[in-house]
């Protein structure tokens, strides 16, 4: 059997989408799962939106997201060059072969007249392509024209007929080629478009399946169709289900962030991202939903790709980033916090504090970026209260009672460590014989401002004894 290669093929002109980031990562998981070779290409013959900056980006965004490729524009390779903008020649070769064996001819129709037709076409009633009315030239009046330096394009001349394929996501898909019409492979200026390019570049580069969006299979049959014409056996093909976000329309920014640097500048992980991804389009048979890498890599099929498209639930992705956040090994998550920290900041001095609050407060975010918010309660000189409720319960007169207990038998004591916190809380009780809920929380919101947090006897042993002595007694009446 043929050894797998897929490629991943993104136009650098911005940031790398999420739909694009889901393709790359189905296509990496596809080839470490089957023991092949994924290869990066950049798709750059949009010199004008193309740039060396968009396609670092995004290099650095696959890194990040922890993929690695056999070959590609930084590693080389076998098949390279792997930028498009540097295999012009090799395009203008394979057209030479396509117009020696009449499968391309030089159209030189304006864009006015191209647009005319089309326009005539759906008055009609008619599938609006190509007339062929430059098909019809004499071989002696296309080379005057040529050589007269006439603008044209070169078109491939497409048989009649079906054209179809086994899709591994889809099934069997057929077209008929009168659908589309002799479609352009090479502009005026020399560039070839993108059919042309990519199915000269998945041929000689050995590509034995293409998995990409669905957003490409009208692409496909024009693709089938210059294989054809070349003598080239295709790849198979992977069409994926599109992301679409909560409202059912195709995933825009008006859903919120869609570039994997959006997401990566939010907090959210790596790992997170690519399960997250992963199960967009796929599903384990086990029906686990926290699947790191490797189970994924071993168990991914195209099987069990769904043919719907997928919704990008950004309430899952949050509990999902969480799950993978509190499991962080705590070194690591303050290695990945201290960006945040600081640009809020916050002193990230006094390391073995900081790990302490991270350990409280990591339960309440699904985010790095959430991570200040939760912290600088610890770094604050006063509490002052801005929730209504809160404000409530520290009037009230049994409220007064406990903190004036709480205060006579923190005296008792030099320090306040989490154990010191609790005896001193029974002893409250003892005295005012209020308990549960009626007794922490009005402490919790004396040192915290909140309702609800984090372990109270540990918040306090992170505060100290002065700062708790101090959010207590400015409650007082």
């Amino acid at each position: 059997m043929k050894s797998v290669r897929v490629r991943f093929a993104p136009s650098p002109t911005g940031r790398l989408h999420i739909g694009n980031a889901r393709t790359a990562i189905l296509n990496w998981l596809f080839a470490r799962h089957s023991k092949g070779q994924f290869v990066l290409r950049i798709e750059d013959t949009d010199a004008e939106r193309s740039s060396r900056e968009s396609e670092e980006s995004i290099l650095n965004d696959l890194k990040w997201l922890g993929l690695d490729w056999d070959e590609g524009p930084d590693v080389s390779g076998p098949v390279g060059p792997y930028r498009q903008s540097e295999r012009l020649e090799i395009y203008r070769q394979y057209l030479e072969q396509l117009k020696s064996s009449r499968k391309a001819y030089p159209c030189f129709c304006s864009e006015e007249e191209l647009q005319q037709h089309r326009e005539a076409a759906l008055a009609r009633g008619e599938n609006p392509h190509y007339d062929r009315r430059c098909l019809q030239l004499s071989e002696t009046e296309r080379t005057r024209r040529l050589q007269a330096g006439d603008q044209a394009v070169w078109r491939f001349h497409v048989r009649d007929g079906e054209v179809s394929w086994e899709d591994l996501v889809k099934g069997r898909l057929e077209f008929q080629s009168e659908q589309f019409g002799d479609f352009v492979l090479v502009r005026a200026d020399g560039v070839p478009t993108y059919n042309f390019a990519v199915t000269v570049d998945d041929g000689l580069m050995q590509i034995t399946h293409v998995v990409r969006g669905d957003d490409h299979v009208s692409n496909t049959p024009r693709q089938l169709l210059i294989y054809e014409a070349l003598g080239w056996t295709p790849p198979h093909f992977a069409h994926i289900p599109m992301i679409l976000g909560p409202d059912r329309a195709r995933l825009s920014k008006r859903h919120g962030a869609t570039s994997v640097a959006e997401f990566r500048e939010r907090g959210y992980l790596p790992e997170a991202l690519v399960n997250f991804l992963s199960l967009l389009s796929w599903s384990s048979e086990s029906g686990d939903e926290i699947l790191p890498v490797e189970r994924l890599i071993a168990e991914f099929s195209f099987e069990r790709v769904n043919k719907s498209p997928a919704i990008f639930d950004i309430t899952k992705f949050n509990w999902m980033n969480g799950h993978y956040i509190r499991n962080l090994e705590l070194a690591d998550l303050l290695q990945l916090a201290e960006p945040y920290l600081r640009e809020a900041g916050i002193d990230v001095g006094d390391r073995a504090r900081l790990t302490e609050i991270l350990r409280l407060v990591r339960d309440a975010v699904d985010s790095l970026a959430e991570l200040p918010e939760q912290v600088r309660p610890f770094y604050r000189d006063e509490v002052v209260l801005t929730d209504g409720e809160a404000i409530a319960v520290a009037s009230r007169d049994a409220s007064q009672k406990i903190y004036w207990a709480f205060l006579r038998y923190l005296q008792n004591y030099d320090t306040l460590e989490a154990d010191t916190f609790r005896t001193i809380m029974k002893q409250v009780q003892k005295e005012t014989g209020i308990m549960g809920k009626e007794l922490w929380v009005p402490i919790r919101v004396a040192l915290t401002g909140k309702l609800h947090g984090p372990d109270l006897p540990a918040v306090a042993a992170i505060l100290g004894r002065e700062r708790c002595e101090q959010f207590v007694k400015n409650l007082t009446d």
